[in-house]
């Protein structure tokens, strides 16, 4: 791995990539984050690449607690980098991060919801802290449906009835 980033520190032992993601205070999705995202999925790419991804969080009590509400235009336009302008979207983001030739491994502590929840459901495996680990699909509660993949992700992990009701409900699981 030869690039560095913003808001991800990485570190390499033998075929083992570690990224670390540090964007105070709190880790939101933002476009520095995604723009971090995409230039190390475009690495992960390569042939040459690393062929696990070990993803964790520096701040003990959030993953990623959701998107930057504010950046929204600036994070979507980074997205869009990762796929042209006809699928600006963190969907379509994650999507890539689930189809890498790497197997991508996520640790979860602290909180991860909408798309943090998403991004970590999109990755391969998926291992939690029974202390602080905390998920959530809080979407529905302001009138939209979940937009980068929950729904899909979450019906194939969860099965039909406990996806609907992680979705449906908004609560914290």
């Amino acid at each position: 791995m030869t690039a560095s980033y913003e808001t991800i520190r990485t570190g390499l032992d033998g075929n083992v990539l570690s990224a670390t993601f540090n964007a105070p205070p709190m880790n939101l999705i933002g476009p520095e984050v995604v723009r971090d995202m995409v230039a190390l999925l475009e690495e992960l790419s390569h042939p040459t690449a690393p062929r696990v991804v070990i993803f964790d969080s520096a701040d003990a009590d959030f993953f990623f607690p959701h998107v930057d509400m504010t950046k929204v235009p600036e994070y979507t336009a980074e997205a869009a980098k990762a796929g042209g302008p006809g699928d600006a979207s963190l969907g379509m983001l994650f999507r890539k991060l689930s189809r890498l030739p790497a197997v991508t491994i996520a640790k979860l502590r602290g909180r991860a919801r909408g798309a943090g929840s998403e991004f970590l459901l999109a990755c391969d495996m998926r291992f939690a802290s029974r202390e602080n680990a905390i998920l959530g699909q809080p979407e529905v509660a302001i009138g939209a449906p979940p937009g980068a993949g929950a729904i899909q992700h979450l019906t194939r992990l969860l099965g039909r009835g406990r996806a609907l009701e992680a979705v449906l409900t908004s609560s914290d699981y």
